[in-house]
This record gives C-alpha cells, structure tokens and sequence, in this order.
C-alpha cells in the first residue's frame, strides 16, 4: 500500500496495487452514508476520519485537524491493505439493469382503399398525424423516407400507432405486405426516429414538407361558433371511425351562404373509391340531422 501526500495537507491518498471498484468512484461523508462500503465503515471508526474517497485502485481520507496525518498514516495503510486482502469488495456497487425492451409487434389491416394497407404497432408512434406524397414531403419524418425507398410505395400516412401505407397499382399486397411489416418491426424495434421534432411539434406543417392535423386547441384561427361545432362533431363521431380504416378526416373550411362543409381526406381515406358514398351517406347525413337548417352537403379533397 503506498502512501500518497496531496495538494490538500488534510487529505492523503492511500493507492493499491489492486482495483478497488469497476470503473466508478465514491464519496462517503459518514458512516451512515457509507452502508454499501465495509470498508469506508471500518474508517469512520476512526475518529480523526472525515471524508472517504474510494475510486479504482485508491482510497483518500481526509481527516480532522486533530491528528497528523504522520503520525497515523501507517496504521490506517496497514488497516486498509488488510481488508483489501480479505478479499472483501471495498464497495458493493449496485448494478444498474437496464429495463428490458417490451418486443415490438406489427400487424397488418386491410383497408376499405384497396391501394392502402394499415399497419398497427403495440406502441405510439407519434402525436397527431403526418401525411406525406412524396419523398421530398417526407424530409422531416426519417420513417417514412425509409418506407420511399421501396418502390412499391406512393404514400406514406404516419398516426398514433400505425402507419399506412398506400402502394403503386404494379404490384399486390400479397407480395410486399410482410416485407413491409417486417421492415416497420424492425425499424420501431431498433428506437429510430419517426418523426423529427420540428414536424411533431409544429400545429401546421406547409405542404412541402408534409402535412400535419391541428386540432381545434392548437389552432390560432378564430373559427365561428357553428365551424367549432362541425369540428367537434367530426372529431367525436366520424375520426375515430375513419382512424380504424387507417385514415384521417381534416375540417378545411364552412361556407355560409351554400351550408357547405369542406373536410380533406387523408392517408386510406384519400382517394378511397368508397369516400364518396361514406360522405354522402354517413357524415353529410350527420352533419345534417346534428345541425339541422346549418349545413345541406358535404365535399371532400384528398390530403
């Protein structure tokens, strides 16, 4: 055991030939601090101890000013070598376990829009909804310029827990759905990004960079009384139903003199051969019997 004299004449270094701790160092400042380290402990009986330093191979002690450290320090060298040589751990360090990644499971839906397959993760992907056409729409969104790389993909519509995905007419889905599955898996399994901050957290992202959903709450725009009613209903009654198909409904505007809701269709909903019959027959009728004399039709654009 050397004995090593500091900057600080209170404080001496006591080095070992051995390693005293995997890679961490520790301060004990009393006895009562020092319960998982016996051999700080033993220290502290000592009534000149006041501070126990131990990191890899060295302990240092600083005492009180009520000995010096001459006329000490070979005993408390012979008192740590001895407890080195036990064979006992100078600290037992608690091991930090990192907590286990729940497994990652992706499942496939069809979708009333036969170019459009839905696929559900077991965790959230992101916070609000993000559509994207292109892969130049897609800069903020790592996901979904992963997904452009196939060439089978022309759409990219990220939600909540799923992502859905609209493909180009040249190939069918039994031929690319469990690639596609299989790549998503992966890619959430691995944590990497699927949206970036500045999109995830903006309330409207410009068309060049794809687009996102604002709800009612974040919107700054003053919306009339009877345009916060056809928002709320379409977003009790008609988004939960449309999410299930793996798409969006977006209210775009109300015009008063016609009673015209105009709502944009996006990710499976849009371009759906079956949109039309669904606005005519199910939100026009709502929209209709709910704000009764307010509103006589409905149309749609697609996202």
């Amino acid at each position: 055991m050397e004995i090593v004299k500091t900057s600080n004449p209170s404080i001496v270094k006591f080095v070992s030939d051995s390693f005293l701790t995997k890679a961490s160092s520790f301060e004990f400042k009393n006895i009562d601090e020092a319960k998982n380290s016996a051999l700080a402990q033993q220290l502290f009986y000592l009534p000149f101890v006041k501070t126990v330093y131990i990191s890899q191979n060295f302990v240092a002690i600083e005492k009180y000013n009520i000995v010096e450290w001459e006329d000490v320090q070979e005993e408390v060298a012979e008192s740590i070598s001895e407890y080195i040589k036990s064979g006992r751990p100078a600290v037992t360090e608690v091991e930090v376990v990192a907590p286990k990644k729940l497994p990652v499971s992706i499942y496939a839906e069809s979708t009333p829009n036969p170019t459009v397959m839905k696929f559900v993760a077991n965790k959230t992907l992101a916070e609000g909804t993000f559509e994207f056409k292109s892969v130049e729409d897609a800069i903020l969104s790592p996901l979904a310029q992963a997904l452009f790389n196939f060439p089978f993909v022309k759409e990219v519509f990220i939600s909540n827990n799923y992502v859905s995905v609209t493909k180009h007419n040249m190939i069918d889905w039994e031929e690319i759905s469990m690639e596609i599955r299989e790549f998503l898996r992966q890619y959430v399994q691995d944590d990497k990004l699927i949206v970036k901050d500045e999109i995830s957290k903006a309330s409207n992202i410009s068309n060049n960079i794809g687009s996102a959903d604002s709800s009612l709450e974040k919107n700054d725009k003053n919306y009339s009384d009877v345009e916060k009613e056809i928002i709320s209903i379409l977003n009790e009654y008609v988004k939960p139903a449309v999410a299930r198909d793996g798409g969006n409904i977006m209210f775009d505007s109300f015009n008063q003199k016609s009673k015209t809701v105009k709502v944009v269709l996006q990710g499976a909903c849009s371009g759906c051969p079956s949109s039309t019959i669904t606005l005519k027959n199910g939100i026009e009728t709502m929209l209709k019997e709910l704000m009764k004399g307010q509103v006589e039709s409905v149309v749609a654009i697609n996202g």
